[in-house]
């Protein structure tokens, strides 16, 4: 079976928006349609679309100039069994204390690590993107220096991969949020297969825009692995569902934006606490003032 790609770049993400809505009305339909900010600080987005036959290549166009994006680029993929692929490629990572794996990979699990199984068919955060290791790092670097919590939040969850390694670090509990219904599936999942159902509340939710989350802040601990503008978005809400003396763990932050990020968080009462580079990203770890304004 051949599928086909679709792909383009605006400059905005209104116009990103309104692209991938009307590209989803294409005929022949697409089967999936994505809308994503490219991560390279340049504001642009790409809008794609998968087909099970070859698109309207005169529909996209018009669809392009209507709403100023480039050219679509069609491209034709051959079938690929994804999850062999997965599980050739991806192998299981260390990261402090933690150890992500699949299960094809369990007989590699060493003694004396926290081992987090993540399956390969479920493999958009699973360790091996320095984001997610930055943030199991520093989550690492927090429990070495004493630091305990009783409440912890993971927006924008994905795999819950961090939900679940705080869930296996502390006895209380934890919740995993995500806007998009399949990732919290995903971490339902992963919840189950870990052994963790009933530690580890997953929702579906924008930031904390959930009444559980506003019912259990505030939090001592939140990680927020997402991008630059919603972490700076997500800022003033950050500063309303952290406790006092709590700690963030901020990550999907290129190097060049670490400093501003670190800026909004500062004007929203969070001290720096540790800051790492792995490859292109940085994680901050960052303080709650330990008392806060009223």
């Amino acid at each position: 079976m051949i599928t086909f790609t679709a792909f383009t770049t605006v400059s905005s993400k209104t116009s990103a928006e309104s692209l991938g809505d009307a590209l989803e009305g294409l005929e022949p339909e697409p089967y999936g349609v994505g809308v994503f900010e490219i991560e390279d600080g340049s504001g642009m987005w790409e809008v794609g679309g998968y087909f099970m036959q070859a698109p309207d290549e005169v529909g996209l166009a018009l669809l392009a100039a209507g709403f100023g994006a480039k050219s679509f680029v069609v491209s034709e993929l051959p079938e690929t069994d994804w999850v062999a692929k997965v599980r050739r490629e991806l192998v299981p990572v260390r990261a402090g204390r933690f150890y992500v794996y699949g299960s094809h990979d369990a007989d590699t699990v060493p003694e004396g690590v926290e081992p987090l199984l993540i399956e390969a068919a479920m493999a958009f955060g699973t360790g091996h993107h320095g984001t997610t290791q930055g943030c199991l790092r520093a989550l690492d670097r927090l429990i070495g220096a004493g630091v305990t919590c009783h409440k912890v939040a993971d927006i924008g969850c994905g795999t819950a991969v961090l939900a679940m390694a705080a869930a296996r670090t502390w006895p209380d509990p934890v919740w995993a949020s995500d806007m998009d219904r399949v990732a919290v599936d995903v971490a339902e999942a992963n919840v189950a297969a870990n052994d963790l159902v009933g530690r580890i509340t997953c929702l579906e939710a924008a930031g904390f825009e959930h009444d559980a989350l506003h019912g259990a802040a505030p939090f001592d601990l939140v990680f927020a692995n997402i991008l630059m503008q919603p972490l700076i978005d997500l800022a003033p809400d950050m500063a309303n569902h952290v406790a006092a003396g709590g700690h963030v763990i901020l990550s999907g932050i290129l190097n060049e934006q670490a400093d501003d990020v670190a800026e909004v968080y500062a004007r929203n009462g969070f001290n720096p606490w540790h800051r790492e580079e792995i490859g292109d990203w940085t994680t901050l770890t960052l303080e709650a003032a330990a008392t806060k304004s009223p």
